[in-house]
């Protein structure tokens, strides 16, 4: 019997937000490899005699390293066993997930990819911030806060402030004085409505702090908002107020029985 890995995007953690597929490959799972920010109640849809194998990961320490992981895709493939790569997110959307399954198809592994929501779409979503709307943004672009420090990244922030009406930065906040800089540097006013949305679709503690640019460093800083949080920049950042249908309304009522990840 050949084995095969699904690399699966395990959404942005509300666990309902897993797709019908996602769920299917986790309860026929033999092994399943997780990430830090899988919402650990999708772990107990695997069945009793699945193995779980932790890959956990958080700012500058890795648990598993990245070859590690992929080296243990392998093996359990060709083992014949079935294997649940389960990913926040989405598994191609700063997941890692292209370079996992470039070490599969490598090494002629049969490997499919399950698309999850990125937290990017859905964060916003649940702070009430449509990432893109017909009058305030026709155009959003998804980057990595990492880019604040990279010179090789420079080029990119005048097209960014310039050129695009919404952009979400994943894993920024450590970076978001640069972020900030570069944007206003770059011809991005001071004054562009901004928003951190803090443990984003998670009913027990998504938190969301919006302002402008010349503000929201404080803000963030006086509320405490840590990673994981999304960065959102535009002006569709100010129907928060009047959409934030989940933080006004359902997470008040919701009782904290959703688990993080490990």
């Amino acid at each position: 019997m050949s084995g095969k890995v699904y690399l699966v995007g395990a959404g942005p953690g509300d666990p309902d937000l897993l797709t019908v597929k996602g769920l299917r490959c986790l309860k026929q799972a033999d092994v399943i490899l997780y990430d830090r920010l899988v919402n650990a109640s999708l772990l107990k849809e695997a069945k009793q005699d699945a193995q779980l194998v932790y890959c956990g990961k958080l700012p500058h320490y890795h648990t598993m390293k990245q070859e590690t992981i992929n080296r243990f895709l392998v093996k359990y493939a060709k083992k014949g066993l079935q294997v649940v790569r389960l990913k926040g997110g989405d598994p191609f959307v700063f997941g890692r997930g292209g370079e996992e399954a470039e070490a599969l198809a490598e090494q002629g592994v049969d490997y499919e990819v399950v698309p999850g929501i990125t937290a990017g779409i859905a964060a916003p979503a649940y702070a009430g911030i449509p990432v893109t709307h017909r009058t305030l943004s026709r155009s959003f672009a998804f980057i990595t806060g990492h880019q604040a420090g990279d010179g090789a990244a420079d080029h990119q922030w005048a097209h960014l402030a310039k050129a695009v009406d919404t952009i979400c930065i994943y894993m920024g906040i450590t970076h978001l004085p640069g972020i900030i800089s570069n944007l206003v540097e770059n011809g991005k006013s001071p004054d562009t409505p901004a928003a951190l949305i803090h443990w984003g679709t998670h009913h027990d503690s998504q938190r969301t702090v919006a302002g402008t640019l010349s503000t929201i460093e404080e803000q963030g800083k006086e509320a405490g908002v840590s990673n994981p949080s999304i960065i959102i920049i535009g002006e569709v950042v100010t129907l928060h107020r009047k959409l934030n249908w989940f933080e006004e309304e359902i997470l008040p009522n919701m009782p904290a029985i959703q688990s993080k990840g490990g």
